[in-house]
């Protein structure tokens, strides 16, 4: 009932409620599948509130949503509450030659392998990816044998042979279109006694053999994959081309065939999805990687928050130029300028910037970021002593820097916070944890370009010159707590810091940093406002009897006495009657269930759903695809 307190986040950073033993969308635990759970009111061994360590343990083995990159434990504030998370490797197995494809680049590309024998039985099954919307997969012929696979236009698929009966054609129909550039499997058979074709999960078509007749394939040429016999062949890729239980090696005949290249170029058409926080997809021999350099993340799909602990007095000072790099280097060679390359500014003065980052700390007042310049122009964030967030801007023009107060919030609660800020001139954005984005606009009579940026520091300034009064007084003693995913524009601060990068020369720390990322994961439950928390009490408006003040009379109070025992009286006649009804029809009644096939063998109705539902099983065979376990 409601949303729980602790979960996974696997691929694509989605949510998952369920856990080993479990599937998909049942949200319980290996336990409430097999009905044996330590508190049967329970699906969870840990939901039991019992003094007792309890587990629940078990295999996550549904491969579209591994691996698991974050668990997140709620409900452990209250005393004597305690949680302890392992999570295993990710293990895999399947055919090595998964990824062994040739990339087709002309209608007329081909290649040549020996005579396909399968004069009674053939099974051939491969994946390909393409824009284009016909061509030839394969083909093999005898004198007026032959067996062929094809893509006839943008939604069909044939499969065609004769064994001389005369020629016989399947086809597949797909409501989409199959020339979308992603990978799709065509699986082809034939035996003496019927063929079939599918394609990707659509259904199968299946041709019956005549009783009577011929039933031998008798092929004496060469097997062409691709174009053949002056025909159209196909562009594209293809992979894991398996004939007959064998797999060809695609690669190391493409290395010597012209118009066809091993490998196969645009998968990150197909994931570079998966590239996430902006890093950029790089394409692989047989493969695609993440480039996350120029993202404050980590990790193969750049989601791995990079943070650290800050203790009292420690400082770190980002250069945004390296000892020794002269001015007009700098311009050159300069992250400071945001991902859009048209916002690089020759005379390094900047009219955008783009701000994000992640922190904890009970402690307040404090310097969380400072951005200093040249000249007098500043931006800093700050933690003012209520625990309120501001937002400081002083890019001159005006007498006092222009500051932004988010004054409703506490944001020295301990919890993780996420702050984004971006400015486009005039123009700022600012969005805090989960809530919705405001605006604001610098003064008129403010400039619009922060100009020459010095140094970024994070903890505490430490800089020649002059410095706002109020910033001096947050400097001391200096921030203690988290901060996580650090990025301005393209420079990742922490990262170079506790990463071994270009631009590690430009980092300077005082004190010993300490890789953590408990300030990584923003609130994720929105506290309720003054206005809709019951629990809520305002004590400038709360009037207490006893909070200095006298009664005003005896009657008053014997009136409320009176009122409350007939309330608790018609509240407890409510409940009795309630439940004798419901004790008096529980027997009354029929009901229907349209119970999955397999539910009378089962244990239980999950069990039941997760044996029958195709969505929890793999419908290709384990010796043609890869499996995460």
């Amino acid at each position: 009932e409601g949303n729980p307190y602790t979960w996974w986040v696997g691929k694509a950073n989605e949510k998952h409620y369920y856990w080993g033993g479990s599937g998909p969308g049942i949200q319980k635990c290996a336990c409430g599948i097999e009905r044996n759970c330590t508190d049967p009111k329970y699906y969870c061994n840990c939901d039991a509130d019992y003094k007792q360590w309890r587990k629940d343990t078990g295999m996550l083995s549904y491969k579209e949503h591994l691996p698991v990159s974050q668990v997140v434990v709620g409900d452990i504030d209250r005393p004597g509450s305690e949680a302890k998370i392992s999570v295993g490797p990710v293990r895999c197995q399947g055919d090595r030659n998964y990824w062994n494809a040739a990339s087709f680049i002309t209608s007329s590309s081909y290649l040549h392998f020996s005579t396909f024998q399968g004069e009674t039985s053939a099974d051939i099954s491969f994946y390909f990816k393409t824009s284009a919307a016909d061509g030839v997969f394969l083909e093999n012929l005898g004198n007026t044998d032959f067996i062929k696979l094809e893509l006839k236009s943008a939604t069909e698929v044939s499969f065609s042979f004769d064994v001389g009966n005369g020629p016989v054609e399947i086809i597949v129909r797909s409501p989409n279109q199959l020339n979308d550039d992603q990978w799709h499997r065509v699986n082809a058979e034939r035996n003496v006694k019927q063929a079939s074709l599918q394609v990707d999960q659509l259904p199968l078509e299946v041709r019956k053999a005549p009783t009577e007749g011929h039933t031998r394939l008798e092929l004496y040429s060469q097997l062409y994959v691709g174009a053949a016999g002056g025909q159209r062949g196909f562009l594209g890729c293809i992979r894991s081309l398996r004939m007959n239980g064998v797999t060809l090696d695609l690669e190391e005949r493409a290395k010597v065939t012209p118009g066809v290249k091993p490998g196969c170029s645009g998968h990150c058409t197909s994931y570079g999805m998966y590239c996430a926080n902006g890093g950029k997809c790089v394409e692989k021999y047989n493969g695609y990687s993440c480039d996350c350099s120029k993202t404050a993340y980590d990790g193969p799909f750049c989601i791995k928050d990079v943070g650290a602990f800050f203790e009292e007095g420690m400082w770190l000072r980002y250069n945004f130029h390296s000892p020794g790099t002269s001015m007009k280097d700098l311009v050159s060679r300069t992250l400071l300028s945001s991902t859009d390359p048209e916002t690089t500014a020759t005379d390094l003065n900047l009219n955008k910037e783009e701000l994000s980052f992640s922190f904890s700390t009970t402690k307040s007042p404090c310097v969380l970021l400072y951005i200093s310049s040249y000249t007098q122009d500043f931006m800093a964030v700050l933690v003012k002593p209520s625990g309120n967030l501001q937002i400081r801007y002083s890019l001159g023009g005006t007498k006092e820097p222009y500051n932004i107060d988010i004054d409703h919030r506490n944001m020295a609660n301990g919890q993780p916070h996420t702050v984004n800020i971006t400015r486009n001139e005039r123009d700022i954005v600012l969005q805090l944890d989960h809530y919705p984005p405001t605006s604001y606009s610098l003064p008129t009579a403010s400039d619009i370009l922060f100009n020459s940026p010095k140094a970024l520091f994070l903890g505490k300034v430490i800089e020649i010159g002059k410095i706002d009064q109020d910033i001096y007084k947050y400097n001391t003693p200096g921030f203690t707590g988290c901060l996580s995913r650090v990025q301005f524009n393209q420079i990742a601060p922490l990262k170079a810091a506790l990463r071994p990068t270009n631009a590690s020369s430009h980092v300077h720390i005082q004190g010993e940093l300490v890789e953590s990322n408990c300030g990584a994961s923003p609130l994720t439950i929105p506290p309720m406002s003054a206005a809709t928390d019951p629990w809520h009490l305002d004590s400038a408006s709360a009037d207490f009897p006893y909070n200095g003040q006298a009664i005003g009379d005896g009657v008053n109070r014997n009136s409320a006495i009176i009122g409350g025992v007939i309330a608790v009286v018609i509240f407890t006649i409510l409940c009795t009657l309630v439940f004798l009804i419901r004790y008096m029809f529980r027997h009354k009644g029929t009901y229907h269930t349209n119970e999955a096939k397999g539910a009378e063998s089962a244990e239980s109705a999950d069990a039941a759903i997760m044996n029958n539902d195709p969505n929890f099983t793999e419908t290709i065979d384990e010796s043609k695809k890869e499996w995460l376990i």
